[in-house]
């Protein structure tokens, strides 16, 4: 299984315990026991990601102009609670969610994005568009109320602040028009106060972004908490276009006691660990094999591509396209999208990377789009000449051929007296 948002998973670990890590770390996802909703993106167990993975699709669609289907999108609004937060997955959203309900700041930023995203889409109609800026706002405000003092925010609610939950979550409120450092605890302190107390120092950390370790609480070096920590601390999110050229190539180390430079400090040290391995990471997660990582390796694209490094994104994406179609096509909907994210932000195509077309692989995860949508046109006028030549629809090719995506594991942590529904 490829963990995404692992240091944040990992966090939670290192409050609750390593009794639980099991679920979240298992080799492979179980196959659901009922049938998947038509809405949903990939065909894995969706219990530990399915408002992520479904995220991360609907936004990587949009960004390549490619309209969902509409039950898609439904399906994803329908999961929030009323309180506004969203859990990794509620398989009956009829309930109304409870002090129980597992919702967590990773799940909720990922849909606030996306449906941020497919809100600004002048192509949906005044009702849709109405409903999905409140389903924004409800998800803004839930997140605004689990703010840290620190100015943080830790994978659930109570949780200390981890690097992947503060960024992704810099990312939402961006997304949503919201200026990050405005936003800010009781105590007047902003996500750009907690980013740098979560940076490493340029000696044993080298500048990296930490991952809290499971029995004494302290941050290690993780390449994956890294790249969230560079992305929330420019005030990014998951989509970028490469930005200007940054002059004199790797930063140089000094003390993070900004955000600017733990960005900085954190940048250099992904280019360190790339430069290591011929362009790409392996795997972050303590104990996992030693294997290269294109997950983290697809993040850590963005990362640069915003911290102005197109060079190494440009190498490390071309590395992508050339090592990640079997790891998608086995990871499912929500890797599709990484892709699409990283091709983005390196300036490529991501309907021709390394000669796949990422877009039509992740629109196969799922329902069709709404006609009228780039995608769905060229998809007709390819299946008007398939059928001119005696062929088959691609839609039905597509069927036909799609695949079952593992998906995204992650760990959640019921029974919390504390958490808000």
């Amino acid at each position: 299984m490829n963990v995404r948002r692992s240091a944040a998973v990992l966090a939670a670990v290192a409050v609750f315990g390593s009794a639980v890590a099991p679920a979240a770390f298992a080799d492979d996802a179980p196959s659901p026991s009922t049938a998947l909703p038509s809405g949903l993106y990939g065909k894995s167990d969706p219990k530990f990601d399915g408002v992520f993975r479904q995220s991360y699709a609907l936004l990587a669609l949009d960004t390549a102009d490619v309209r969902p289907a509409q039950k898609a999108v439904t399906w994803l609004t329908g999961q929030q609670c009323a309180s506004g937060g969203f859990a990794a997955y509620r398989a009956d959203a009829s309930e109304p969610c409870n002090s129980k309900t597992p919702v967590d700041s990773n799940s909720t930023a990922a849909a606030v994005q996306a449906l941020a995203a497919l809100g600004d889409d002048k192509s949906q109609d005044k009702g849709q568009d109405k409903s999905l800026a409140e389903t924004v706002d409800k998800g803004v405000a839930w997140l605004k109320s689990v703010q840290n003092q620190d100015g943080g925010w830790g994978y659930n609610p109570g949780l200390p602040s981890d690097a992947n939950s503060t960024g992704i979550v810099v990312g939402a409120l961006a997304a949503a028009g919201e200026n990050p450092a405005d936003v800010k605890s009781q105590k007047g302190r902003s996500a750009y106060d907690a980013l740098p107390k979560l940076a490493m120092d340029c000696g044993k950390g080298d500048g990296a972004f930490g991952l809290a370790d499971a029995k004494s609480g302290k941050l290690s070096p993780n390449a994956d908490a890294t790249a969230a920590g560079v992305l929330g601390s420019l005030g990014k999110g998951l989509v970028v276009t490469p930005g200007k050229k940054s002059a004199g190539g790797a930063p140089k180390c000094a003390k993070p006691d900004t955000a600017s430079q733990a960005a900085s400090n954190g940048t250099g040290f992904l280019l360190k660990l790339l430069g290591k391995h011929d362009d790409h990471l392996m795997s972050a997660m303590p104990g996992a094999k030693d294997q290269p990582d294109q997950g983290n390796t697809a993040d850590a694209v963005v990362a640069l591509a915003a911290a102005g490094q197109s060079e190494q994104a440009g190498k490390s994406a071309e590395w992508l396209a050339k090592n990640s179609a079997a790891w998608a096509k086995q990871s499912g909907p929500a890797a599709y999208a990484q892709l699409v994210f990283a091709a983005r932000a390196a300036g490529m195509d991501p309907r021709d990377f390394g000669g796949a077309d990422l877009v039509e692989r992740l629109t196969a995860q799922g329902p069709p789009p709404e006609k009228g949508s780039a995608s769905d046109s060229a998809a007709d006028a390819d299946s008007d000449e398939k059928k001119e030549d005696g062929g088959v629809s691609i839609w039905w090719i597509i069927g036909v051929g799609m695949v079952a995506g593992i998906g995204i594991g992650f760990l959640y942590s019921a029974n919390r007296k504390k958490q808000q529904p």
